[in-house]
């Protein structure tokens, strides 16, 4: 087979991936993990800030506010950060196997992030200012350029790195716990640290789009530093730990009970203040903040081992229906993430429907909202998988990628 060259570039040797290559882990993953994002941006939106949470919590809304805190925000868009690096290093190796040369592996790759950097851009302006695309394709090309053809022996100094971030969080929850142990001042009632979001809260679509168009590239610049988070998702592709999940069984436990305890115990003091069962001082507060926001990151490995572990268990059997329906999700992962924010503009901008304001706003109702327009977007990649179809915004990104090839 040969290599076309035309003015775009080198074209790939092959187009995207087909269904039977697929592993399973990936995609259960990405399926179940889009309800986190959900909870997570569902009440962003409804508080209009990030992280959004109630601010006077009382009876449910305090269980919420501590499984918010200690499960859901920043420790959702971590795991995605672990799949798309895996992906990069997956997407390199059918480019290769299908003796592609280095030149149009790189170029597929380059092509296929400079789009992601676009479809960010449209998402951020049209739709959620908290667009992680336009970061994952600026990732995604410094990735290819400067790791992807490294040796493993390069690739493992991102396990140092990770050794030495998870000695930063054991030496913040020191300086946590000694704070606590110190008391803060009387009467000491600090809230959480947030940051509000204009355009969360625009009176109309057009100021919430001119207010989406400035505050995208801060939030862009802000989560580029997810780098070494996806740094560790090339590594574990390189190892195949997805793939071969039985040989890497040790490996994903000891990564799920210590990505998850840190993630856990790490955002449990901001958690607790947060669900208004402690007080501390501002300092105190701040200090928490920077726990809970370090620690987040150990949730991306974290529960991708605890899928990785599901999906070895689910391979011994013939998958059920629940697992069916999330893989299916997790293959149209885009389309369902693109979806969710179709629905915050929809069901909760205040002007468009205003939901949150007609059921009382709220934890609950975040919560309750979010897993609905979660399970719609199950039932619909559902709906397009028996039909033998990707979802639109897929089958564009390889449209724009690989030109007319199999794109199904």
């Amino acid at each position: 087979m040969t290599v076309d060259h035309v003015d775009r570039g080198v074209r790939p040797v092959r187009g995207p991936v087909r269904r039977a290559e697929r592993a399973l882990a990936p995609d259960l993953g990405r399926g179940a993990m889009l309800l986190i994002i959900a909870l997570a941006n569902a009440a962003g939106v409804v508080f209009a800030g990030e992280p959004g949470a109630e601010p006077s919590p009382h009876g449910v809304d305090r269980g919420v506010n501590l499984a918010m805190f200690t499960l859901v925000h920043a420790r959702g868009y971590p795991v995605f950060a672990v799949m798309f690096g895996y992906g990069l290093v997956q997407l390199a190796r059918r480019q290769a196997a299908a003796g592609a040369p280095r030149t149009a592996v790189r170029s597929v790759l380059l092509r296929r992030n400079a789009w992601l950097v676009v479809f960010g851009f449209v998402h951020a302006t049209l739709l959620y200012y908290g667009d992680f695309l336009g970061a994952y394709g600026l990732v995604g090309v410094v990735m290819t350029l400067v790791l992807l053809d490294r040796s493993d022996r390069v690739h493992r100094v991102v396990t140092w790195l990770w050794a030495l971030c998870a000695v930063e969080v054991l030496v913040l929850g020191t300086l946590v716990v000694r704070a606590l142990l110190s008391g803060s001042a009387p009467g000491s009632d600090a809230a959480v640290p947030s940051r509000h979001v204009d355009s969360l809260a625009a009176p109309d679509y057009l100021h919430g789009m001119l207010d989406r168009l400035g505050e995208w590239p801060t939030h862009t610049m802000t989560v580029l530093p997810f780098i070494l988070i996806t740094w560790l998702g090339m590594w574990a592709a390189r190892k195949q730990v997805l793939e071969d999940p039985v040989r890497h069984q040790r490996l994903l436990r000891r990564t799920a009970v210590a990505g998850l305890g840190l993630a856990v115990a790490g955002g449990l003091p901001l958690a607790l203040v947060a669900a208004g069962w402690l007080h501390v001082d501002a300092s105190t507060a701040s200090l928490m903040s920077t726990l809970y926001g370090a620690s987040g990151m150990f949730a991306g490995p974290g529960y991708v081992a605890v899928f990785g572990l599901i999906a070895l268990r689910v391979s011994r059997a013939t998958p059920g229906p629940l697992v069916k329906s999330l893989a299916a999700l997790g293959q149209r992962s885009l389309s369902g993430y693109l979806f969710q924010s179709v629905a915050w503009l929809v069901l909760l901008a205040p002007y468009s429907l205003g939901l949150a304001d007609t059921f009382g706003g709220g934890s609950v109702t975040a919560v309750l909202l979010a897993v609905a327009v979660w399970l719609v977007s199950v039932a619909g990649a559902v709906w397009l998988d028996r039909h033998g179809r990707t979802g639109p915004a897929e089958w564009l990104l390889r449209r724009l990628t690989y030109g007319r090839r199999d794109n199904r």
